[in-house]
């Protein structure tokens, strides 16, 4: 394996447990990262030579290492894929029943720029790191000698895709997947729209939070915005809301939650709602509409750090909104996949919410993801996931 080496102590943050090497931190007179193929794997060198570990390198990303190893000429093999498989396979059976999570979640489980979801028995499998991609029959092969027989979806149609000089295919590798996959989250049944919806289908991150919503759910009015398929709506409906609206934009959605409606039979419970959240919010609010608890769980408004003020305002925007929606005493769910939106920041923004409706509010529970997405301590990007279960009311 060749070498990659830094300059002077730019080695500082991979001694303290990050895994990421930047372009600028290689010393490019004694390694230039042009002499690198996107996806090779080769031993990291402080300036002094001493050995840091082996990293997956792609020369065109600003993030050009990430380490796969703290001991130098360890590349991942397919012994290595197949320990790291099962290990992360072990923690999530320990902590999730019905075979029903994210299995790898990328850097936390030591497999960098993979994602692979489980449906019981369809995975769906998501590369976003050349490496791993030139690794992709070795990772089948280590996949089926930890479980063997699963059904497998290779969804690498991904936008980080392109940043890597990777190709976009969506194909099965293993099996046969059909297009909707059942899946069971928190005792509820759900189908996973694993060819065409977004990402892998599904998101197991916000499962807790869910369930925490269930508890309070019973015998309310709840409107779900931003719903995708239905995830919190129809969990809510099953544990016992008086009635459930499911806002999203998109038509392909809507369809899907009224089919996870009926396969729990809640269809008399559960509406769809087309249209923008926004203006659908201000519609329901001129007509009159209240609600017992309102769930807002919008895509990341900020991707980047240079979206951060947008974000924000888009952030206050709806939960505003939300808020308006809500009876004298109502519970707001906010959430957020932004992990430029620190969370101190959302409940700022919650309370501004609740000066600028004339309300008070408490946060009752605050959640994050599920340990099917394990946060790797020196990698504060991999900790994206928040939501604030807040209370309102007006003061008497």
């Amino acid at each position: 394996m060749p070498d990659l080496i830094l300059k002077s102590k730019s080695d500082r943050r991979l001694r303290q447990g990050h895994l990421w090497i930047y372009s600028n931190e290689v010393d490019v007179s004694k390694s230039p990262l042009q002499n690198f193929p996107a996806g090779e794997q080769v031993n990291v060198l402080d300036a002094k030579g001493k050995a840091l570990g082996t990293a997956i390198i792609n020369p065109k990303q600003l993030i050009c290492g990430r380490l796969v190893s703290r001991q130098a000429h360890e590349p991942l093999n397919l012994e290595r894929l197949a320990k790291r498989l099962k290990v992360a396979l072990m923690s999530r059976e320990r902590l999730f029943e019905d075979h029903c999570y994210r299995w790898v979640y990328g850097d936390s489980d030591g497999l960098p720029g993979l994602v692979i979801d489980r449906f019981d028995q369809v995975l769906v499998v998501q590369i976003s790191n050349a490496g791993i991609e030139l690794l992709l029959p070795k990772l089948l092969e280590a996949i089926n000698q930890v479980v063997p027989k699963l059904n497998i979806l290779l969804k690498n149609d991904g936008k980080m895709r392109a940043l890597e000089g990777l190709d976009e295919y969506v194909r099965v590798a293993q099996g046969e997947v059909p297009k909707l996959v059942p899946l069971k989250e928190n005792g509820v049944n759900f189908l996973a729209p694993v060819w065409e919806g977004q990402k892998t289908g599904w998101f197991y991150d916000h499962r807790l939070n869910r369930r925490r919503v269930q508890k309070l759910a019973h015998g309310k009015r709840v409107l779900d915005v931003f719903s995708y398929t239905g995830g919190w709506g129809v969990q809510a409906a099953v544990a016992g809301a008086e009635a459930v609206i499911c806002v999203d934009a998109s038509a392909q959605a809507l369809d899907l939650v009224d089919q996870q409606a009926a396969l729990n039979g809640v269809s008399d419970k559960v509406k769809s709602l087309k249209g923008d959240a926004f203006t659908t919010m201000r519609q329901l609010h001129e007509e009159g509409e209240r609600f017992d608890m309102v769930i807002i769980d919008p895509p990341a408004f900020i991707a980047r750090r240079k979206d951060i003020k947008a974000g924000e305002l888009a952030y206050q925007r709806a939960n505003q909104l939300a808020m308006r929606l809500l009876k004298p005493e109502g519970i707001l769910v906010s959430a957020s996949c932004s992990m430029h939106l620190e969370r101190t920041r959302l409940t700022q923004l919650l309370q501004e919410s609740c000066r600028k409706n004339g309300r008070l509010g408490q946060v009752l529970e605050q959640g994050g993801q599920g340990g099917d997405h394990p946060v790797h301590p020196a990698i504060p990007e991999t900790d994206y996931l928040k939501s604030v279960i807040l209370r309102t009311w007006y003061e008497a």
